[in-house]
């Protein structure tokens, strides 16, 4: 007898292969049987989804949810995607490894981004400590990356220094260390806080260690050194270490700018190595102000950045960052002050003019007064600009979504997987919907060693999605970004419904449903 059986559904498979009729029946946490007819068989349950579409759930491998799977059963916003399994701790940012001279740094820093409180820590070190206490914690399966400056951090601190053979040889420990602990491969984000001091050859010797587990270099590249610049030092870290390498939401802001990157990836970059990236289907982005801040203010980790801020030399050049950007197309998407709450929403060139102040003046004193915790979304830019990024044969899906439920987010949060498989396919023909799937699951589950996910194929893990490919579309805008998508019906984790007609459900089974997995374990 079978658990649920979705019965008379188009199944899409996941590997791109032609749709097909058939019933799916599903037993416990896994796939018993996919047939063209199972309606002699028994099953407690039968849903009947004739003109849907039934395909395997989404890997995001690139997000901002490592607090909120801790905190939250259901993270509505990316289940009601059909995002079953979140790729974390990107960036080379996140809560693990931490230990007691480094956590309050994290916690603090992270606030605006990953948004952990000090009293939600209870003393986890190490990436494998972190998976356990998010295993049926919630909703989704998650898997995870190893941050770099927080493995630097521990072992050379946050500042200039080039680490020492003592602290290289720790390093190189600890990257070992997390690979056995089931950690995908390293992240980094080398225009971010210690990262941005480390040289090309010191994250080559420290990622060495993960080569023999097939670990992947996930990261996001050195910016400031041209987007070209940095996915060339990206590809030279990965051939140098003898990793396969991911960039972090690639994209090109100009035609010309795309032409220039596609004609490195598919002349150089995928000849030396094993080559994929992600992006997400807008061209605006989000961060947090702190990011615009000069490198200098991070020597003495988060705790000792506030003293900076008053330096003018400091405003000076925050404000030279500051100046490379339009301000009216910037709002402030979430803090966590009560005394600036209703600035949430808000253009950054409106709050500056209301202060009278200088934007160096008027934002730095925010920083004070929200200690460094502010996130900007952007919002000016042709999201066309991303098709040929989404229609490459290397792209993976990664959201880059950050959360905050009172908070004026980046729609990408809200609508990333239904804009790839709606819009994108329907009105814009970028690809089949076959492939749509493909590159929302297979592909990354196949890329981030999420073993036997990211296909429906009997004896494989229930991770389902049922939508309607004529209505699926995102809702959520720039303005209104908190907004479910249209036309996904089911999402089933492990076999257990977590969104039933479009919302997520009222009787999640307890525990949830979400693994912790292992990379190819």
């Amino acid at each position: 007898m079978f658990d649920l059986i979705l019965a008379n559904g188009t199944l899409i498979d996941g590997t791109g292969e032609k749709r097909r009729r058939a019933d799916i029946g599903i037993s416990g946490d896994q796939i018993a049987a996919i047939d063209t007819d199972l309606s002699a068989s028994n099953a407690r349950q039968c849903l009947d989804i004739s003109g849907r579409i039934v395909c395997p759930g989404f890997v995001d491998v690139h997000n901002h949810s490592d607090a909120w799977l801790l905190k939250t059963k259901n993270l509505e916003p990316k289940t009601a995607q059909g995002f079953t399994t979140e790729v974390i701790m990107a960036d080379g940012i996140s809560y693990a490894p931490m230990d007691s001279g480094t956590a309050p740094h994290w916690i603090y820093y992270l606030r605006s981004l990953n948004a952990l409180n000090f009293e939600e820590y209870d003393g986890w070190t190490g990436v494998g400590e972190y998976l356990d206490k998010l295993d049926r914690r919630s909703a989704q399966n998650v898997i995870s990356h190893l941050p770099y400056a927080n493995v630097k951090a521990m072992a050379a601190g946050w500042g200039r220094q080039v680490p020492d053979d003592f602290q290289m040889e720790r390093m190189r420990a600890d990257v070992l260390r997390g690979m056995e602990e089931g950690a995908v491969g390293v992240s980094t984000g080398i225009d971010y806080i210690g990262q941005c001091f480390s040289t090309t050859d010191e994250i080559v010797e420290a990622c060495e260690p993960m080569a023999r587990f097939g670990g992947l270099y996930v990261t996001h590249v050195r910016y400031r050194k041209t987007t070209l610049g940095g996915v060339k030092e990206a590809v030279e870290i990965g051939r140098r270490a003898g990793v396969p390498v991911h960039i972090s939401h690639l994209k090109g802001t100009t035609p010309e700018m795309t032409d220039e990157l596609f004609d490195y990836i598919d002349n150089t970059a995928r000849k030396q190595v094993d080559f994929s990236y992600d992006v997400y289907p807008y061209l605006p982005g989000s961060t947090m102000l702190n990011f615009l801040l000069p490198y200098d203010v991070w020597e003495q980790g988060p705790l000792g950045v506030l003293p900076h801020l008053t330096d003018p030399h400091v405003r000076q050049e925050f404000g030279r960052n500051l100046a490379n950007m339009d301000l009216s197309h910037i709002h402030i998407a979430w803090l966590p002050g009560s005394d600036n709450a209703h600035h949430i929403g808000r253009l950054l060139s409106d709050y500056v003019a209301d202060t009278g102040k200088a934007p160096e003046d008027a934002l730095c004193d925010l920083l004070i007064e929200e200690n460094l915790a502010v996130l900007l979304v952007f919002h000016h830019g042709d999201d066309r600009l991303i098709h040929p990024w989404l229609a490459h044969d290397c792209y993976l899906m990664g959201t880059d979504g950050i959360h905050f439920p009172d908070g004026k987010v980046h729609p990408r949060m809200y609508g990333s997987a239904p804009r790839v498989l709606g819009p994108c396919v329907r009105d814009d023909k970028l690809f089949t919907l076959e492939e749509a799937v493909a590159k929302l699951s297979d592909r990354p589950a196949r890329r981030f060693g999420c073993k036997n996910r990211g296909q429906l194929q009997q004896g494989w893990f229930a991770d389902v999605v049922v939508f309607d490919e004529e209505t699926i579309a995102d809702r959520a805008t720039y303005e209104d970004p908190r907004q479910l998508p249209d036309g996904i019906d089911h999402v089933f984790v492990n076999g257990v419904p977590v969104i039933r007609k479009g919302r997520a459900v009222d009787d999640l089974h307890d525990p949830p449903p979400g693994r912790a997995l292992r990379f190819n374990q």
